[in-house]
């Protein structure tokens, strides 16, 4: 089943060379949910085709405008779409007081209940936890209280063996619990769950760093990560520039896509100073070479 990331935004700061404000889609199985919502991520779920009504949950990382100015646009959207279903938004504090003042000064009564979740950016946080994965956030350091998330699926059932299929002639019930790894008695006989079965595909994960100066303290909490999505605002050339605003180069986030071993590295957040986006790439790629540029339109299979 699917597990795959769409950028909607790669830029930092401000709209630029065609570039927007950082946004995300990530599905995983026939779930959606939307990471950051800077301005302009209507536009771009419209230009690629992705449906709004997909989403009951929002992640927003932090209160930075360029990662949640896009947030009040879609919420009034669903209130003029007559939308029902509840809708969860994951925020820092003061988010919620935000939006309750855009709401208030336009007289707007939403349709639909928005349920919003305090994320306490300092703090590991487990948001959102079903039978087939979990989301939790992480703390990253930026110059306000910011968090990433980390989307994880969980371990499946096991899967028949192919060459047991012709045998299969007990219930269903006896097939469900040997998928779940359980052995089984049927007419007498000893079923063994690792006779029947083979082990379920491992499970993928995915996290998002949001912005972040380089540190150490990062590896733990994304660890065995499959993919990651790390900001490489700037190229070494302003790694001063970096440390000031509390934003990575290339070269670092390569460094740390290196140290935590993962298969594929994602880079973004471009700081507008750059039109051609190479150059940070192959900054990367002198680093990690499993380094990809998050290109807007471009969707990542975890």
């Amino acid at each position: 089943m699917p597990f795959e990331v769409t950028i909607l935004g790669n830029n930092s700061a401000i709209p630029a060379h065609g570039r927007h404000p950082t946004s995300q889609v990530v599905q995983i199985h026939e779930h959606f949910f939307l990471v950051d919502c800077g301005e302009g991520t209507q536009m771009q779920l419209a230009k690629y085709k992705i449906r709004k009504n997909k989403f009951d949950h929002i992640f927003i990382s932090h209160l930075h405008g360029d990662h949640y100015f896009g947030l009040i646009g879609l919420i009034t959207s669903y209130h003029l779409m007559h939308r029902e279903r509840p809708l969860h938004v994951h925020g820092p504090k003061g988010l919620l007081d935000i939006i309750n003042l855009q709401l208030a000064v336009s007289n707007t009564t939403l349709y639909y209940e928005l349920i919003f979740h305090e994320v306490k950016s300092e703090l590991v946080n487990v948001l959102l936890e079903t039978d087939e994965y979990s989301i939790s956030s992480f703390p990253v350091k930026h110059r306000i209280p910011t968090h990433g998330f980390l989307f994880k699926e969980k371990i499946g059932l096991r899967k028949i063996n192919p060459d047991k299929i012709s045998e299969l002639n007990f219930p269903f019930q006896i097939i469900a619990e040997l998928k779940k790894g359980n052995d089984c008695e049927w007419e007498g006989k000893l079923l063994k769950s690792n006779e029947w079965t083979l082990p379920p595909v491992a499970p993928h994960s995915y996290a998002f760093c949001a912005d972040t100066v380089y540190h150490e303290e990062l590896k733990q909490y994304i660890a065995g990560c499959d993919v990651i999505y790390h900001e490489a605002t700037f190229m070494e050339e302003s790694s001063e520039r970096a440390i000031i605003t509390f934003h990575s180069t290339a070269r670092q986030a390569a460094a740390m896509g290196k140290a935590i071993g993962v298969k594929k590295l994602l880079i973004g957040h471009f700081s507008a100073k750059y039109d051609n986006l190479l150059p940070l790439l192959a900054e990367a790629k002198e680093i990690f070479s499993e380094t990809e540029l998050a290109i807007e339109g471009q969707v990542f299979s975890i």
